[in-house]
C-alpha cells in the first residue's frame, strides 16, 4: 500500500463577498481535488488543539499524527533540525524574521521575500556585529532565519521560554510597539537585539540596492517562535511505515528529520508563488518506488493568504491541484498499485484576516480501498454536509493509514 499526503498550506478560507459568498476553494478550478472528494471520503477536522496557536508547526505535527500538546516545544527548534543545528541543553532557538518596518508599523513580515543570497549576507553581518559567545545567528531561507541563545542557568532559559513573542505575520500593518517581546526580564535582551539590528540595517548595502529597485528593505529582525530541542518517536515506529517528506521550508523539513522521514530537496522549490509544483509531484512519485509513504507540502496558498492576495491564492491552489494533485492522481489511476491519497489544508489563512485562524479544515481521501461517499466537491461548505468528523486532528493520520 502506498500512502500519499498532499498539504496545501493555508488553503482554507471563509466566504468572500468578491466571490459572491464563496470560499477560495469553491471559486477555484480544482478538478483533481473534486475528483478525490467525489470518489472518496470527505470530512472536517481541526489540526489545532484547544488553547494552542493556529500555527503551521502545530498543525503539521497534527497532520503527521503527533499530538502537539505532547510533543510541541516551539517553532525555532523544528527549523533548527533541518538547518543542521544540534541544540544542546540550555540552548533556546528563536525564529528570526527579516522584516520591513515603516512608520513604526509591520509593513512586511518577509522583507519583500528577500532572496537567500541577500539575507545570508545580512544575517552573517548581524552575527559578526551583535552576535556573541552566547548569541548566534544562523542564515536560513529568504526571510526565515534563527537565533540561538545559550543560557547561563535554568532561570534564564525559563525566562526566554516564557517571554511573550508575537509572529510578525499576525500583525501586518499594525504598530509594532505593543507587540514587542514582553513579560520577562529576557524580553529586554530580545528587544535590545531587535533595536540594534535596526541601526545596523538602516544603511546596509543590501537595503540600498533593494530601495533602488523599489523593493521592501530588510530593516529589522523580529524574534519569535522560541523553544527547546524536541524529542519525538520516529514516524515508522508510530505508524509502521517508512516514508519521505517534501517541502521548501525548514519548518516542515525539520519535523521530517526529527521523526525519521527522508527529506527530499526539490530544485526550484521556493516556498513562495513561484515554487516548482510539478517537481514536487515528480520527486514524490520517485520516492514511492522505494518508500511507502510521502508527505508533500506546498506553502504558496498560505503566503497568498498572509499577503491578502485573493487572486494569487486562487491561482496557487489551482496550480497545486493541477501539478501536484493531478500528477499524482493520474499516476495512480493508471497504476495497479494499492494506494490511498489524503489531501487537505493544515489550517485556514483567510485573505480577509491575513493570518491563520482556528477554523475547521476540510480533507478528502481516495484510494483502492476507500469507500465512496456522497460529497461531490472539495470545499468547506460541502464538507460540512458530511457526517465524517475527526475533532482531534492528530488522530486523522492513524485513521488514514490503518
Amino acid at each position: 500500500m502506498k500512502y500519499i499526503v498532499l498539504v496545501g498550506d493555508g488553503m482554507g478560507d471563509r466566504p468572500i463577498d468578491d466571490l459572491g459568498g464563496k470560499t477560495v476553494l469553491e471559486a477555484a478550478k480544482i478538478p483533481n481535488m473534486n475528483f478525490i472528494a467525489e470518489h472518496g471520503k470527505v470530512g472536517l477536522t481541526s489540526m489545532i488543539p484547544a488553547r494552542m496557536s493556529p500555527a503551521s508547526d502545530v498543525a503539521n505535527l497534527s497532520i503527521l499524527g503527533y499530538n502537539p500538546k505532547k510533543y510541541y516545544t516551539g517553532r525555532g527548534p523544528l527549523e533548527a533540525a533541518n538547518m543542521g543545528i544540534d541544540l544542546q541543553e540550555g540552548e533556546v532557538a528563536f525564529r528570526c524574521n527579516l522584516v520591513t518596518i515603516s512608520d513604526e508599523r509591520m509593513a512586511d513580515y518577509s522583507a519583500g521575500h528577500i532572496s537567500n543570497e541577500e539575507a545570508k549576507h545580512i544575517i552573517e553581518e548581524l552575527n559578526a556585529r551583535i552576535g556573541a559567545d552566547n548569541i548566534k545567528f544562523y542564515p536560513g531561507i529568504s526571510y526565515r532565519h534563527l537565533v540561538v541563545f545559550k543560557c547561563k542557568d535554568k532561570e534564564e532559559q525559563e525566562g526566554f521560554i516564557k517571554t511573550k513573542c508575537v509572529p510578525p505575520h499576525d500583525i501586518a500593518g499594525k504598530a509594532i510597539q505593543r507587540f514587542l517581546p514582553s513579560r520577562t526580564a529576557q524580553a529586554e535582551t530580545l528587544k535590545r537585539l531587535m533595536e540594534e539590528s535596526r541601526k545596523i540595517l538602516s544603511d546596509h548595502e543590501v537595503n540600498r540596492v533593494r530601495l533602488d529597485l523599489n523593493e521592501n528593505p530588510a530593516n529589522m529582525i523580529w524574534l519569535w517562535g522560541q523553544g527547546l530541542k524536541p524529542f519525538m518517536p520516529k514516524f515508522s515506529k508510530l505508524h509502521n511505515v517508512e516514508g519521505s517528506i517534501i517541502s521548501a521550508v525548514d519548518l516542515i523539513k525539520g519535523i521530517g528529520r526529527i521523526i525519521g522521514l527522508d527529506v527530499i530537496n526539490v530544485p526550484g522549490a521556493t516556498g513562495y508563488y513561484d515554487t516548482n509544483y510539478l517537481g514536487k509531484a515528480e520527486h514524490a512519485l520517485e520516492s514511492l518506488k522505494k518508500k511507502d509513504f510521502v508527505f508533500v507540502h506546498v506553502e504558496a496558498p498560505d503566503e497568498a493568504g498572509h499577503n491578502g492576495d485573493l487572486r494569487e491564492k486562487i491561482y496557487s491552489i489551482e496550480k497545486f491541484d493541477k501539478f501536484v494533485v493531478g500528477t499524482i492522481l493520474d499516476h495512480f489511476k493508471s497504476s495497479r498499485e494499492e494506494f490511498r491519497i489524503l489531501v487537505l489544508s493544515d489550517h485556514a489563512t483567510p485573505v480577509a484576516l491575513k493570518t491563520h485562524s482556528r477554523d475547521y479544515v476540510c480533507f478528502a481521501m481516495y484510494g483502492t480501498d476507500i469507500e465512496q461517499g456522497v460529497i461531490k466537491h472539495f470545499n468547506e461548505k460541502e464538507a460540512r454536509l458530511s457526517k465524517f468528523r475527526i475533532d482531534k486532528g492528530h488522530e486523522l493520520m492513524e485513521f488514514f493509514i490503518r
